[in-house]
């Protein structure tokens, strides 16, 4: 996977790709980045990337001159035409299923905007994907694709060693993910469920499947609402209610 990266502060982006589960998936060569400045591509002669809004208002807005013109060489150098994610508060909300779709693809663009908004013009012309990673309204997009390119990279085939790591997370299965213990056994008098210790790995994997519809149910309720149950689930959820 290739990820262009259209930001104004491309330096922002060296403590996430450099470390940890991102430098080696580099290492491994399961993706590689570049920073695109559209600052760079700017035709003003005063090398500005906003203007003010026509209507009227509050903040200035993106101009579309710069980010066309640096989408469009970006293309022009892909074998493949690249899926352009916009980060923007009126995107989708963010899901693990989305980045599951994301880790498909051969080629990502990312546009990282500031100010109060992009031209919408490049909404309509240019971007495939519009992504909101919350309800909420950060300074610019860049710690947005610092959280999808993060989670993109790790579903790469290889990037986490163990390949059952990315099925278990929370959300993989619409469901949150199950407790964790590990050594010692007993902590200060706080044990492990014996159920762990057992070696019986249809009992671990039973426990493991309630634990996650426990937690599911008792913190995000919401994500069972459509969520289809197998016979053994409605039993579990039932005593869940009931209890």
């Amino acid at each position: 996977m290739h990820i262009d990266i259209l930001t104004l502060f491309p330096e922002m982006f060296e403590g996430v790709l450099n470390h940890s589960i991102m430098k080696r998936a580099q290492e491994q060569k399961a993706f590689s980045y570049q920073y695109v400045n559209f600052r760079d591509y700017t035709a003003n002669k005063h090398n500005k990337v906003d203007d003010y809004p026509y209507g009227g208002g509050a903040g200035l807005v993106l101009s579309p001159q710069p980010i066309f013109d640096s989408i469009h060489e970006v293309k022009e150098k892909a074998a493949n035409p690249p899926r352009v994610v916009l980060l923007c508060p009126q995107g989708e909300p963010y899901t693990q299923q989305k980045a599951e779709e994301l880790s498909s693809e051969d080629h990502l663009v990312f546009i990282c905007g500031h100010y109060e908004g992009y031209d919408e013009r490049i909404r309509q012309e240019l971007v495939t994907d519009e992504i909101s990673i919350g309800d909420y309204v950060l300074t610019g997009g860049e710690l947005g694709a610092m959280v999808v390119i993060d989670s993109v990279v790790r579903l790469l085939p290889g990037v986490l060693g163990n390949e059952q790591s990315a099925p278990m997370d929370s959300f993989s299965n619409g469901l949150l993910e199950h407790p964790h213990y590990t050594r010692p056994a007993d902590f200060r008098g706080s044990k492990v469920p014996d159920v762990l210790l057992s070696g019986n790995h249809a009992k671990i994997d039973e426990w493991r499947h309630y634990q996650s519809l426990k937690r599911t149910f008792e913190r995000r309720p919401d994500l069972l609402v459509d969520r289809k149950l197998s016979a053994k689930e409605e039993s579990w959820l039932e005593e869940l209610k009931n209890s």
